[in-house]
Formats: C-alpha cells, sequence, structure tokens
C-alpha cells in the first residue's frame, strides 16, 4: 500500500469508524495530505519511508513557512494519528511518531460576551421579532437556544422538532462521536422556540422535513447561515476573538461557572469528552475576577 493510500485508508477509518465529524476529517486530510507531498517530494513514497527524520524535517519546513505554533502542533497531532494507526494495522512495524514532539500552543482564551451584552443582543432581537417575519423570530430562538444551551452550531442546526421537549425545556442532541446528550434551555428560549414553532409554518416547504430550523426557502438551515447571524451580531461589540457561534458556546459556560455551576456539570452540558477542555473556561472566569478585583478594590 502506497503513503497516498494509507492516507485515504486512515481519512476512511476516522470517518466511518471513529465517527468524527465531516470537517474534523477535513482538519485531519488536509495536515495528513501536506505531510504525505512533502514526504513524496524527498523520497519517501511508502508508509515505511515515513521515519521520524522525516516527520521532524516537515515540522521544521512548516515553521521556516510561518506556521504558528498552535498549527505546528495541530499538524504533529495529525501525524502522530496517522503513525500510530500505521502501526495497529499493520501497515509498519513501528510507530514513526511515538517520538515526535511539538512546541506548545500559544493558549489563547476563547472570547467571552458580557451578560449585559447578552442582554443587549437578546433585547433588541426580541424587539425585531415582534414585526411577525418568521426570519425574525427564529433569529431570537436561534441566539436563545445557543446562549442558554452551550450547544455547538452543527448539533443545533441538526435538531428535529421531536427532539425539543417543550414540557422539560430540553433538546435532545447528536454531539461529536455520534454521542447523544440532553440540555436543558431556561424559559426565555423556551418562548422564543415557541413564538417560532408557530411562524415556522410559513417557511415550511416539501425539503423543510422535521427540521426545527429553516433557511428562508424552507430547507434546514445551514451553519454558515447561522455564522454569518452571529458574526454580524457580534461585529460591533468591544472584545476580540473570534465572532462565530463558538463565542456564545464560550459565554454560557463562562457565565455559568461565574453564576456558581460545577464544573463537571458544565462538562456534560457542553458534551466535553475531557473535564480538561472544560477547564480553560476556569481561567476565563478567574481573568474576570481578577480584572474586577483591580478595578473594584481601593487595595488592589
Amino acid at each position: 500500500m502506497s503513503l497516498v493510500a494509507s492516507r485515504e485508508a486512515f481519512l476512511a477509518y476516522l470517518a466511518h469508524e471513529r465517527s468524527l465529524s465531516s470537517h474534523t476529517v477535513k482538519a485531519y486530510g488536509a495536515d495528513i495530505a501536506d505531510l504525505t507531498d512533502f514526504a513524496s517530494g524527498h523520497g519517501a513514497t511508502q508508509p515505511e519511508d515515513l521515519t521520524l527524520a522525516v516527520l521532524r524535517d516537515w515540522l521544521w519546513h512548516g515553521a521556516e513557512e510561518g506556521l504558528t505554533k498552535s498549527t505546528l502542533a495541530r499538524r504533529a497531532a495529525s501525524a502522530r494519528a496517522f503513525t500510530g494507526w500505521l502501526r495497529r494495522t499493520g501497515v509498519t512495524a513501528g510507530d514513526a511518531g511515538f517520538r515526535l514532539k511539538s512546541p506548545k500552543p500559544d493558549r489563547s482564551l476563547p472570547r467571552v460576551v458580557t451578560q449585559a451584552s447578552m442582554t443587549q443582543i437578546l433585547d433588541g432581537l426580541a424587539e425585531r421579532s415582534q414585526s411577525g417575519e418568521p426570519e425574525d423570530a427564529r433569529n431570537l430562538a436561534v441566539i436563545e437556544l445557543l446562549y442558554a444551551s452551550g450547544m455547538r452550531v452543527s448539533e443545533l442546526v441538526a435538531l428535529d422538532i421531536d427532539d425539543v421537549d417543550f414540557s422539560r425545556n430540553t433538546a435532545l442532541v447528536l454531539g461529536k462521536g455520534n454521542k447523544e446528550r440532553i440540555v436543558p434551555f431556561g424559559i426565555p428560549a423556551a418562548e422564543a422556540l415557541q413564538a417560532y414553532v408557530v411562524r415556522r409554518r410559513t417557511l415550511v416547504t416539501e425539503q423543510s422535513g422535521a427540521a426545527v430550523f429553516l433557511g428562508v426557502r424552507g430547507s434546514r438551515l445551514g451553519v454558515r447561515a447561522v455564522y454569518e447571524l452571529v458574526a454580524d451580531i457580534l461585529h460591533h461589540l468591544p472584545g476580540t476573538g473570534p465572532s462565530g457561534p463558538h463565542a456564545l458556546r464560550h459565554t454560557a459556560a463562562t457565565h455559568l461557572l461565574d453564576g456558581g455551576a460545577d464544573l463537571r456539570v458544565v462538562q456534560e452540558l457542553l458534551g466535553h469528552a475531557s473535564l480538561g477542555t472544560t477547564q480553560i473556561y476556569t481561567h476565563v472566569s478567574m481573568e474576570r475576577l481578577e480584572a474586577s478585583y483591580r478595578q473594584a478594590h481601593p487595595r488592589a
């Protein structure tokens, strides 16, 4: 099996056996494709030609091209996953990437919208939703639910009508690795969802199916449309960092911890496999605590 054929088999394994999302598989694919192209250019065309020296040269080449530490760290992780799979499946006798090290990525804290700004955003959307336009009602429901539940944008757009339990104010979502979980949402989100569902009927077409959130043409609302909606809303707010739906997920988690929620409860709500992933929000909360302390305490 050639190195390129091994790459394709590895990506198929990630998609079908590991059940990783298409975005994750695409990211792995880009990294491994770059690696195999580099290796082939240096005479390594078979899996057993992929030595630790080749891997290190590949990372060094990326560093010389100006790649960030986080990108290099991601590439190294992709390479280790690939070479580990080659070893486990018997394609190679050893694991060339086992000892591959990479620079620690510079940790950047996620963007968090203040509670006051979230209130202002939601009040503005609620006012626009009084227009009677189904799109305005949908936009309010989308933002309310993202903030209330902390769900991923891919989970939100995949929701079907039967996934929402209005009697308990919960939603059944399908997360990473095809793992289901139930997330709660509050009364404001429930009211916004109920108001939207009534107006949703005017958007329904043959392509709608059971999707909760619909686009203007009646098909299931796409991830890109939600990104554009959130980016437009957050564009004028102070703060740095990405302005997509994930900022609302970060915001929900941080506000929960600020309010005294247990870290493991937040982990369960977000669907994180590791508690370590959730712990970044404790750093966000500590930064906010320290900033408030320095601003308010007379002897700070």
